[in-house]
């Protein structure tokens, strides 16, 4: 995993571990790596796993059964994908306005390329 300068690195493996869970590598109900185990998988120390795993619990995403391991919540999907969609709206989304602007491109185009991007996506799937 390679990591960023401008986010905490535990917020980065937080994204990740985000990212499997609503790929459904990890799903409800199966064993999500261990502290350790991301640990090695990512090459950081494992202090920072456990605190990306505590930062995770707090907002509900996983939860952890005593002496058996992490495990996302029900909930999990919908409540990072609630999370994320914030983040965007709050944070990328007036960048991306400003970029349009500054290099005058078209919602129109925007759409287009949406919609093929989307095209493309089902037809892999």
């Amino acid at each position: 995993m390679d990591f960023r300068d401008k986010q905490a690195i535990y917020l980065q493996i937080a994204e990740h571990v985000s990212e499997q869970v609503l790929l459904n590598h990890w799903p409800v109900g199966d064993k999500i790596p261990s502290v350790r185990e991301l640990a090695a998988e990512l090459e950081v120390n494992p202090n920072t796993v456990m605190r990306t795993y505590e930062f995770l619990s707090q907002q509900g995403v996983i939860a952890n059964k005593r002496g058996i391991g992490y495990f996302p919540t029900e909930e999990a999907s919908d409540r990072i994908r609630s999370f994320r969609r914030e983040q965007f709206l709050q944070n990328d989304l007036p960048q991306f306005f400003k970029n349009l602007t500054l290099l005058g491109i078209d919602l129109r185009e925007i759409e287009t390329r949406y919609d093929d991007y989307v095209n493309a996506i089902s037809n892999t799937q």
